[in-house]
């Protein structure tokens, strides 16, 4: 069983438009609404979705754990999470079904074209930056690891404890996940960039990169004392 997870802060000019095209493919949706406070809950009250929600902002890190818990209240092996401002397709959706059925227990990492136009130049850098750090953290080469459409086999991550819960906590989701053994599987994925104006972004350049860095130079070390040896041990076993 599979649902999908979409954790929203202030989309309140995409949310329903998501869910919309989400209902296309399943009614399993839970929304998780991070202390919205441009009047996201109201539009919330009417939509065919289990809805999970707290009054102050927490961070998407947090946002998703509080989807995970509920995903796994209501019994649920899998969950796609895709975000709420409206760069995913729905319409991929049956290419995570499709990966999980052929690999399952497997993360399946959405993998979006970087050299794509209209891609911002500041996201390609830091992606590929983001790429050699978990590279050099986990042994894993992966095409994209910063996105946020994927899908988590919730029996297989555990209640993991994370360090952070923002912006970086998906690469920290991304790292542990690795050092549990557990594959990853990209799948290609389109992605909407809207123009500079319109765009919709909680990510704050100088304070994010700062905890994006000190997130990698925790996880160096951590993966020299636990990550890498773990993994070792693992594969031996």
């Amino acid at each position: 069983m599979w649902c999908v997870i979409i954790p929203t802060y202030n989309n309140r000019g995409t949310i329903l438009q998501v869910i919309e095209e989400v209902l296309k493919y399943t009614h399993d949706i839970i929304v998780v609404n991070d202390g919205c406070t441009d009047g996201t809950d109201r539009l919330l009250s009417d939509v065919d979705a289990t809805i999970v929600a707290y009054g102050r902002n927490r961070g998407k890190g947090s946002a998703l754990k509080m989807g995970f818990r509920k995903a796994r209240e209501l019994g649920f092996d899998y969950a796609i999470t895709i975000d709420a401002d409206g760069q995913h397709f729905a319409s991929d959706i049956p290419r995570f079904v499709e990966a999980m059925l052929l690999h399952p227990d497997s993360m399946i990492i959405g993998s979006r074209n970087l050299e794509e136009e209209g891609m911002p130049s500041k996201n390609t850098f830091a992606n590929r930056s983001s790429n050699f750090w978990f590279r050099l953290q986990t042994g894993v080469n992966l095409p994209d690891t910063q996105t946020g459409f994927r899908s988590y086999p919730l029996r297989q991550m555990g209640h993991m404890w994370w360090v952070t819960s923002r912006y970086e906590a998906e690469l920290e989701m991304l790292v542990y996940a690795a050092w549990r053994g557990i594959r990853m599987i990209p799948v290609s994925i389109k992605v909407y960039y809207p123009p500079a104006g319109l765009r919709v972004t909680h990510f704050r350049p100088i304070y994010d990169f700062a905890r994006i860095s000190l997130l990698n130079t925790l996880l160096c070390f951590l993966a020299v004392v636990y990550g890498l040896p773990s993994k070792l041990l693992r594969t031996i076993r």
